[in-house]
């Protein structure tokens, strides 16, 4: 029986040398991903029982993706098959998705595709416990954000928890509805939310305060989160848990992150490095640890030290998902 369950469109990543030696070579790599499905795998790994929702065209290229799921131990049980194309995005090897450089080729895809009406919830969220999506979803059009809503409403009914990444992606923003329109409309059916305070304030309006970034001091980063965390819950009372990551990429990385529940703030460790070999997927992996943390009902303070420390050791490994064991993870978690 699968308990999570991940929501999200299956992309393609496109990863072209930043020099173009990709035309002499006339090749690229590519990595299969997207936010929701680097979340499941990295939950399958770790032994969390997980089913994986998207949708694809039928032919032979995704059947040959979803074999490569199945073989990961995830679920593919709820994948709706359908519509012309699955989505693309560009990206130059060792840049960030937030770098000006992503391109993204997603629109009529398969999953942007899917329709509020048209999909048999209950039967698919048989068993489940756990419902986790981002914010890269309804960013692709007002249809898919209606089914994050519809799905959303159905979990909150069954008592599923919800999880949602508050991933902000500008360029994905484009079907001229506010951004904060459509996320302060999702909010109140999350239990766990998880981003920054930035994307807090882009996406559902928590404000930041105007010298955070060039006070630059870790304690005022702090308790921003903080107060962006109690006023978060303040506003959606269904939610119990507040994550924030804090990622400084300025002369190698600075990463830490927190974690709000119970009226309190739990702080993780410093982690720095001055290499990087692949910073995509990171966040997913915290997200991932988040909800392995709190799947097995560990303590705050564990779960975020487990969560931190995968998405830390993310950063070296090359495509988008985590190859690393429980075992591996627990063993790099920074001692106090």
């Amino acid at each position: 029986m699968s308990n999570v369950l991940s929501f999200g469109e299956l992309l393609l990543r496109l990863s072209p040398d930043t020099e173009g030696q990709w035309l002499v070579n006339t090749s690229m790599p590519v990595h299969v991903g997207g936010a929701e499905l680097n979340v499941a795998r990295a939950l399958a790994l770790w032994k969390i029982p997980v089913k994986y929702f998207t949708g694809l065209p039928d032919n032979y290229l995704s059947h040959q993706i979803v074999k490569s799921l199945q073989q990961w131990n995830i679920d593919t049980s709820a994948i709706q098959y359908g519509g012309q194309r699955i989505g693309l995005y560009y990206l130059p090897q060792g840049l960030d998705v937030k770098n000006a450089g992503v391109i993204y080729d997603r629109a009529g895809s398969s999953f942007a595709s899917l329709q509020k009406g048209t999909i048999n919830w209950d039967a698919i969220l048989d068993g489940v416990t756990w419902f986790h999506v981002s914010a890269i979803c309804p960013a692709l059009n007002a249809d898919a954000a209606d089914v994050c809503e519809e799905v959303m409403q159905v979990c909150n009914k069954k008592g599923i928890t919800v999880s949602i990444d508050l991933n902000y992606r500008a360029k994905l923003w484009q079907y001229g509805v506010p951004v904060h329109e459509v996320m302060k409309r999702l909010a109140p059916y999350c239990d766990l939310i998880m981003g920054n305070v930035w994307a807090a304030e882009k996406m559902l309006q928590i404000p930041v305060h105007p010298d955070l970034v060039t006070v630059d001091k870790k304690e005022m980063y702090l308790e921003q989160a903080l107060v962006s965390s109690k006023e978060i819950i303040k506003q959606y009372p269904r939610c119990k848990a507040v994550a924030n990551t804090f990622r400084f990429d300025h002369k190698g990385i600075l990463y830490y992150t927190t974690l709000y529940t119970n009226g309190q703030l739990h702080v993780s460790q410093v982690y720095t490095t001055e290499t990087v070999i692949d910073k995509v997927g990171s966040g997913d992996c915290y997200m991932a640890g988040l909800i392995y943390g709190f799947y097995k009902q560990q303590a705050p303070q564990e779960i975020l030290e487990f969560a931190t420390a995968a998405a830390f050791q993310k950063l070296f490994i090359k495509g988008d998902a985590t190859n690393k064991s429980v075992e591996e993870i627990n063993a790099s978690i920074k001692k106090a």
